[in-house]
């Protein structure tokens, strides 16, 4: 799994979630700031009476507290619902208000349109802008002579707000959606990220187990079991034949040296001791020898072709499918007599063959253990190719093929 400070997931949710669309909402509260100013202002340098400034002042001053506390949180939110009417409603009383006192107070319009677009679903915003747009015009209708304006002199620039207040409220809404998809995108790939993190660490976790848990069984486990055989067979003969019983002591030590360097070498990834300072067929012809000398059965080992040098792991997974096949000799072998150890090179690639003339068995699947199961998947990783051939009465046969494509591959990635 993924390691990680312990505040690092609520940081990332604080910096990429709701808080990414509020950083683009602080230009709206800008805009919103400056036409409240301007158009307070507006009204109190306008002439007429303490009414006409008093008044419209106040109700244009309400819309701050309503819009911080009730509409301001429904446009990040980015709902609708009964609250959002309510809202719109209030604004467009309190901006009546402030236009019937002092038609001044129109100028409030490019704040008002944009809150109802930014609170509403399209259709209602627009006709609540409408019925804002119209209360200039009544004034205008009413009064209009006394200020010295008619309704088709301010229906044109009532109009032309109205666009201008739409066309902005619009993108301020375009751009806050876009901002909140991004955070959330980039959250999603954040938590993608940390998935795929704890996803690729389990795996490493679980290939570094099949690892270990191969060469334990290829080494210390197939080493125990000869230690055992070697030390059985002394046992049985320390009275009678005291001198085949040293060397099978002698034989059982030098196992058990073998097996602790392998143990120790595999923790840290190196080299096989049996492959140090020697090539893939004398470390054959080795484990070949080990075999007669542990069961006294009659091993042929031979090496067909010319031998070429072979890239370390192509080298590891050769030796350890040989250690292996021996060891099924040892085990399941039984009446064997002879066993065939035949590594062969050619322009194809590499080929080794194991086999023995053991009673066999019929292949389903069921006689297939952990060391047949780890042998495959070790010649899979070299893009080989392993098959174990048997019968009842004809012995065992395992066949490892490694394609020339194989070794150039692994050569040029050395």
């Amino acid at each position: 799994m993924r390691n990680h400070s312990p505040g690092e997931g609520s940081q990332t949710g604080a910096y990429y979630g709701p808080e990414s669309g509020t950083r683009w909402f602080g230009l709206w509260d800008g805009f919103f700031a400056v036409s409240y100013l301007v158009t307070a202002i507006l009204l109190f340098l306008s002439s007429g009476s303490q009414a006409s400034h008093s008044i419209p002042i106040a109700a244009l001053t309400l819309c701050v507290p309503w819009y911080a506390a009730v509409g301001r949180p429904l446009m990040i939110e980015d709902t609708y619902g009964p609250r959002n009417l309510v809202f719109a409603a209030g604004l467009v009383t309190l901006f009546c208000i402030t236009t019937a006192f002092n038609l001044v107070g129109a100028f409030a319009l490019f704040a008002v349109i944009p809150m109802l677009i930014m609170s509403l679903p399209m259709v209602s915003a627009v006709v609540l802008a409408m019925v804002a747009n119209l209360c200039p015009v009544l004034v205008v209708a009413f009064i209009g002579e006394d200020l010295g304006l008619s309704v088709l002199g301010v229906l044109p620039i009532s109009l032309l707000s109205i666009a201008l207040s739409m066309l902005l409220g619009l993108w301020i809404k375009r751009v806050v959606r876009q901002s909140k998809g991004r955070g959330q995108l980039i959250e999603e790939l954040q938590r993608s990220r940390e998935r795929v993190a704890r996803l690729s660490h389990e795996a490493g976790i679980s290939a570094e187990r099949e690892r270990l848990a191969r060469e334990i069984h290829d080494t210390l486990a197939q080493g125990l079991t000869s230690i055992i055989s070697l030390v059985q067979a002394a046992e049985s003969e320390v009275r009678d034949a005291p001198d085949q019983a040293v060397n099978h002591l002698s034989l059982a030590g030098r196992v058990a040296k073998e097996s602790l360097a392998e143990a120790r070498d595999f923790v840290a990834a190196l080299t096989p001791p049996a492959l140090r300072g020697g090539s893939l067929s004398q470390a054959v012809r080795r484990q070949a020898e080990g075999l007669i000398a542990e069961t006294g059965l009659e091993v042929r080992c031979s090496v067909m072709g010319e031998e070429k040098p072979l890239p370390m792991a192509v080298s590891v997974v050769l030796l350890r499918t040989v250690q292996e096949a021996i060891a099924n000799v040892r085990k399941h072998a039984k009446q064997a007599r002879t066993v065939d150890v035949i590594v062969v090179f050619d322009q194809g690639g590499v080929r080794l063959l194991v086999r023995d003339d053991g009673e066999g068995f019929t292949p389903d699947g069921t006689q297939e253990g952990y060391g047949l199961r780890g042998m495959q998947a070790r010649v899979e990783e070299i893009d080989g190719v392993a098959s174990v051939t048997s019968s009842p009465g004809r012995g065992t046969t395992v066949e490892v093929s490694v394609p020339v494509t194989a070794l150039t591959g692994e050569e040029s990635r050395g």
